[in-house]
């Protein structure tokens, strides 16, 4: 998490054994899709089946040296988690495969979704990376104060910001495959979505675990290059600040003393992050709106009602607070 002062820590492992994989492990997630289904949901015709989510365990394709990290991911279930709420939430037009396995297109060797959004690879070494990096940040990085002191472990924050990592890629999936409209960058986009599930769907957890990996990265980086300023990414540091900033947006009275007051989000930016976070979350239910499934749908469409109400208080609000700013200058 930016701005955290360095003072020697020491991990809390949490899994009391490494889980040896053999084979290859399937985990179908969520619940059987809607019987009778229409067709035409939405703007453009669906499948009357619905495509599903699957996760998928190559484990004869794992080096010992990344059993640990896989083995991590897969008892926390972080990924079927996320893939059971796709599966609950929204009809997809084709199915999803979310692989965790060394067998990946030549290059990758981190977190992908393909072009088409039916296929997610997870590189098992990439897993490892991620522990790794926590692994030092818990020995050298005083525990920020939004983070309660049991989650701040090398095997907490590595299944933390794991979902957060995996948010950003069911992101891409959701907008290729649905062939969503971006505003913006599809980066931008992805990044949104990983707040918008787990601030809504899980809590805190993953936002500030994610906010702490991408310092850590970004202090490794050093200055950004041309080329990081080129990228379609956005750079690490600013990636960072966006997380915190869309969770601190999504409750103010709950995060202004651990994330505002206590310096780790800019006061600068954060009488901004309200209305960003309730433009986010608008926006994400009205993007998916059209593809709810039908047992989700009543519950989507009250969702997307409440994210309409709060996007015009908060847009009504931040015009007073500019006004403010400006007549205090």
């Amino acid at each position: 998490m930016p701005n955290t002062a360095g003072r020697p820590k020491r991990a809390r492992i949490v899994l009391s054994g490494v889980l040896v994989l053999a084979g290859v492990v399937v985990t179908g997630c969520g619940e059987a899709r809607d019987a009778g289904q229409a067709l035409g949901a939405g703007p453009r015709p669906q499948a009357a089946r619905s495509g599903r989510v699957t996760v998928v365990y190559e484990a004869r394709t794992v080096k010992p040296e990344d059993r640990q990290a896989v083995a991590l991911i897969r008892r926390s279930r972080v990924l079927e988690r996320s893939a059971e709420w796709v599966n609950r939430a929204l009809t997809l037009p084709h199915d999803m495969v979310v692989k965790v396995t060394a067998d990946v297109p030549p290059g990758v060797t981190d977190a992908v979704t393909q072009p088409d959004g039916r296929t997610i690879f997870i590189p098992p070494s990439f897993l490892t990376t991620i522990e790794k990096a926590f692994a030092d940040v818990v020995k050298t990085v005083e525990r920020p104060a939004p983070f309660p002191a049991s989650e701040y472990n090398t095997d907490d924050l590595t299944v933390l910001s794991t979902e957060f990592i995996f948010g950003h890629e069911m992101g891409h999936a959701l907008q290729r495959q649905l062939l969503l409209a971006n505003l913006g960058l599809e980066e931008d986009a992805a990044d949104g979505f990983a707040s918008f599930y787990t601030v809504n769907e899980v809590g805190p957890g993953p936002s500030l675990a994610a906010a702490v990996l991408f310092d850590e990265l970004a202090r490794k980086e050093g200055q950004p290059t041309l080329e990081g300023l080129a990228s379609d990414h956005p750079v690490t540091q600013q990636r960072a600040f966006n997380f915190l900033c869309y969770l601190e947006g999504s409750d103010p009275k709950k995060y202004q003393k651990s994330l505002v007051d206590s310096g780790y989000l800019p006061k600068t930016r954060a009488p901004l992050c309200p209305q960003a976070w309730a433009m986010l979350d608008y926006g994400w239910w009205t993007q998916l709106q059209p593809h709810f499934s039908v047992a989700f749908r009543a519950q989507g469409d009250e969702e997307q009602k409440k994210a309409h109400a709060r996007l015009i208080a908060e847009t009504e609000a931040l015009a007073r607070r500019i006004d403010e700013i400006r007549n205090s200058q």
